[in-house]
């Protein structure tokens, strides 16, 4: 489920990974980089919220 939400919206992803403050940067650095690059960045976050979803499964 985490997953799914991940394709979505990554920081919300990764604040309910366990990592509340990564997420709220992450959101932070998440608007610009959508509203400048038109989309373009989005990609790089979902990598970033699946290591992170990754990293607490196996922890």
């Amino acid at each position: 489920m985490n997953y799914l939400l991940a394709l979505l919206l990554p920081p919300l992803s990764i604040f309910l990974a366990g990592r509340p403050f990564v997420g709220i940067i992450t959101f932070f650095i998440w608007i610009p980089a959508i509203i400048i690059s038109g989309g373009l960045t989005h990609p790089m976050f979902i990598v970033l919220a699946w290591l992170i979803i990754f990293e607490r499964r196996n922890a």
